[in-house]
């Protein structure tokens, strides 16, 4: 593809990203801590297809872009690149997890109970339009529960997997740096494991969302049922250099199991992401759960949901677009000129 270098233009495009920047005003601290403490759910989708758990720099990046979220989650990848890897976290099982929500669609009853948690599942969608005259909007007064859930709660498959109801993937045994890295490594197919889990945790969520749709609707090969949702914390454990371990801070996760029957036992799918993301979650456990038996080219296939739903890429290669084109277009034009001349000189040939 052929491009015409743009001349003349620096003061042009100066000019274009100060009108940017002029509409947005002053970014200052006390927008990005408004930004990160009025908008969470914004903040974790953009750390999580970032990649990148550092909730002030998503909020900064959210601010810097005017919310304009590929842009943002670039800004923040792009910054990570020039981080330098200190550790790496030990890894974390569900059981461990700080549970703030737990559900699961498959069983009425589970081990340890079902948790709402945070939600706006159970609420009516009714916008307070009292707000824009002066009315502030406040939670309801709902009294706090005394009796809390526990913290950490039990594996839904694990409890399956114990009543055979289900065979869990087999655990591959490595550490440290020796674990497959899709940020250091390409992605090639069949994809590994860990790439595919990596790749849907930082995929674009309205993409992940609309491939595991339609595989929900039937173009998939599985239609999924809610194992278990979860909403938590994880607990960062790294080593010192002495050898001891300890806890450097905790991080919001989302998790999601589906399951489908196939033969006599239960078909498991997974997905999982930084920050707290239902909707991606379920989406993507749904597309990790179709991937066996998936037609090339279909919506369910990994290579054609791991590729259609990285964010950056995609958004990078819709917005190239707009660049100068002038040459291949020319070159278009001239071939219709061409055929149009060609067409019109047979029709004045004098017939044999």
């Amino acid at each position: 593809m052929a491009y015409v270098a743009t001349r003349g233009g620096e003061r042009a495009i100066e000019q274009s990203e100060r009108l940017f920047r002029s509409d947005m005003g002053q970014i200052n601290q006390a927008r990005v801590a408004e930004l990160r403490h009025a908008l969470p759910y914004l903040v974790d989708r953009v750390m999580g297809e970032a990649s990148l758990y550092d909730e002030d720099l998503a909020a900064l990046a959210l601010a810097q872009t005017g919310g304009e979220l590929y842009e943002a989650v670039l800004l923040l990848r792009a910054w990570r690149t020039t981080q330098p890897r200190l550790s790496v976290a030990g890894p974390i099982q569900q059981k461990d997890l700080f549970t703030h929500r737990r559900i699961s669609a498959a069983f009425k009853d589970i081990p340890g109970g079902q948790v709402l948690g945070p939600t706006l599942d159970y609420s009516h969608r009714i916008l307070a339009t009292d707000v824009l005259t002066g009315t502030p909007f406040m939670p309801n007064n709902v009294v706090p529960s005394v009796c809390a859930a526990p913290a950490h709660q039990p594996s839904v498959s694990a409890w399956q997997a114990e009543n055979d109801l289900l065979d869990l993937p087999p655990i591959e045994p490595v550490q440290g740096n020796d674990i497959p890295d899709l940020t250091r490594e390409p992605l090639l197919f069949p994809s590994k494991r860990a790439h595919t889990l990596q790749s849907l945790a930082r995929a674009e969520t309205g993409g992940v969302l609309a491939l595991g749709y339609a595989a929900m609707r039937g173009y998939g090969q599985a239609h999924p049922t809610v194992n278990e949702l979860r909403l938590a914390e994880a607990e960062v454990m790294v080593k010192h250099p002495r050898g001891t371990s300890f806890s450097a801070g905790r991080v919001k996760v989302s998790q999601a199991e589906v399951v489908s029957k196939k033969g006599e036992k239960l078909e498991l799918g997974f997905a999982a992401t930084l920050g707290w993301n239902e909707v991606k979650c379920i989406a993507a456990a749904t597309l990790d759960l179709n991937t066996k038996g998936a037609a090339k080219g279909t919506a369910t296939e990994e290579e054609f949901f791991l590729y259609h739903t990285e964010g950056v890429e995609s958004s990078g290669f819709c917005i190239h677009f707009k660049l100068p084109h002038y040459v291949t277009f020319q070159s278009s034009l001239d071939a219709m000129r061409d055929a149009k001349a060609k067409k019109a000189a047979k029709g004045t040939e004098p017939a044999q």
